[in-house]
Formats: C-alpha cells, sequence, structure tokens
C-alpha cells in the first residue's frame, strides 16, 4: 500500500528504512497529519547506513574512561541505543497502527526525544575526536524487541523494562565519567537519563491504561521471551528516578530480588 507522503506514519516508515546517515541522525520534522485509517505494518529490520559497521556480538565497553577515544566510544556505543529506541518507537507506531491515538502519539514524542539524545551524544563523539561510524554497532534491540506482539509487551520490554534499566546505567556512568575527569559527558549522561523518567512513566501509565495493575508479576509475564528482568536493571535500583517514574517499592523490591528460575 502506498501511503501519503504527508502522514507521520510515511515519515515513520521512511525513517526506519532509511540507509542515508545524515538522515538516521537528523530527520525532517514529522508531519503533522496522520493517516486516517492507519494500516498496520510490522518492519523486520531497519535499514543501516553503509558507513556503519554492524557486528554480530555487542562491542565491549571501554574497562577505563581515562582517554579520550575510549569515552568517544562509550558515547557511540549510547548514540546507537538511541538509535534504536527512536526507530523502534516507530516501528510501534506503525506495527499497532490500531492502538489509542493517545498512545501513538506517546511513541512519536518519544522518537523525537531519542533523536534529540542522539545528536547529544553526537557532540560527544566529535568533541572528543570521533565521528559516528568510527566503532562497530550492535543491533541488539533491534534483535528483541520485535517479538512483541502487542502494545502492552511493547512498553513491559522497551519502556519499563530496557528504558527502565537506562535509569542506572546512566547514573552510573556518569559517575565514571567524572570520575574521569570529562565533567561535560556526565552532564550531558545525567541529562539523558533524567529525560529517560518519563519515558518509562510513560510505559507504566499505559501497561495500568491497557492491563488494570502494574505488578512485577504482571510485568514479568508481559516480557517475550527469552528476555528476563536480568537485562533490565542495574544494580543498585536507582530508586529516586524509578520512583518518579512511576514504580512503586514493592515493585522494585521484586525487580532487585530477581534471580533466575
Amino acid at each position: 500500500m502506498t501511503r501519503d507522503a504527508t502522514t507521520v506514519e510515511a515519515w515513520a516508515d521512511a525513517y526506519i528504512r532509511s540507509t542515508a546517515l545524515e538522515e538516521k541522525l537528523a530527520p525532517t520534522p514529522p508531519p503533522s497529519a496522520w493517516d486516517a485509517r492507519p494500516v498496520r505494518v510490522r518492519i523486520p529490520r531497519p535499514g543501516r547506513p553503509a558507513e556503519l559497521d554492524v557486528a554480530v556480538k555487542a562491542p565491549k565497553t571501554p574497562r577505563s574512561l581515562q582517554s579520550e577515544r575510549a569515552r568517544a566510544r562509550l558515547f557511540h556505543g549510547f548514540l546507537h541505543h538511541e538509535l534504536q529506541a527512536a526507530e523502534l518507537m516507530c516501528w510501534a507506531l506503525l506495527a499497532f497502527a490500531d492502538a489509542p491515538d493517545e498512545f501513538r502519539r506517546g511513541l512519536l514524542r518519544i522518537a523525537l526525544d531519542e533523536i534529540r539524545h542522539m545528536d547529544m551524544y553526537r557532540a560527544q563523539i566529535e568533541r572528543l575526536g570521533a565521528r559516528y561510524g568510527d566503532f562497530p554497532v550492535r543491533d541488539w534491540f533491534w534483535d528483541r524487541v520485535p517479538a512483541c506482539e502487542s502494545p502492552l509487551q511493547f512498553v513491559s520490554a522497551m519502556g519499563i523494562g530496557f528504558e527502565g534499566g537506562n535509569l542506572e546505567h546512566a547514573e552510573r556512568f556518569a559517575r565514571a565519567l567524572r570520575e574521569a575527569g570529562d565533567e561535560t559527558g556526565a552532564d550531558v549522561q545525567e541529562q539523558v537519563g533524567r529525560e529517560e523518567i518519563a519515558h518509562v512513566r510513560f510505559a507504566a501509565h499505559w501497561f495500568r491504561e491497557l492491563e488494570g495493575n502494574l505488578s512485577f508479576t504482571a510485568w514479568e509475564s508481559m516480557l517475550p521471551a527469552p528476555l528476563s528482568p536480568m537485562v533490565m536493571r542495574g544494580r543498585p535500583l536507582h530508586r529516586p528516578w524509578r520512583l518518579a517514574a512511576g514504580l512503586d517499592d514493592t515493585f522494585l523490591d521484586a525487580l532487585e530480588g530477581w534471580e533466575p528460575r
């Protein structure tokens, strides 16, 4: 089906499929119009620019952040995480075309946040003398999130799960960057982390809207295999940010104490 090129759906479709590096990093703003009768589309894989070396195994996180190159490599990985998040918000917008309008509009807002975060990380990479594409990347989230069959599974995995885990990781890496003497990079990492709180809150809100109650057991049951809470948390949990995102202490106690069965 050919879509009207002036719709949000067409913009999202084109963004996911694009193989142009600059279009991935700085796409044109989405139009204001939405399809009056949207059609469900599940895009299996994103387009990838030739400049990106997509690895089979995830590149290792640098153990030391003392060198500029190590910090550039760290931010490079973060930028690619944000790219996948932006694409997957667009993916869900298309895959769940029959979801409530408010939900789909929220996905678009989050996608635009992720694109803005990409630009913040891009500036840090270039400040440190490198460019996006200088290091291998891994499409880890794309290998897992499209297994979600419903909006409920999507907010469970992507929002409460992966973006929730980023609340710990952002704080941890901000501290590591500050210890390495990179105050600018640490401030950027903290800003991204604080802004992710709203994304987790969006997911928690829609879990309750769609399921009626957000308990740890209900959330865990919605994670598509082989995903588990283990890859969706840091230790210790960043409780102030998690609580601000709408997750209560009972949920957080269960998350922190979860062990593989």
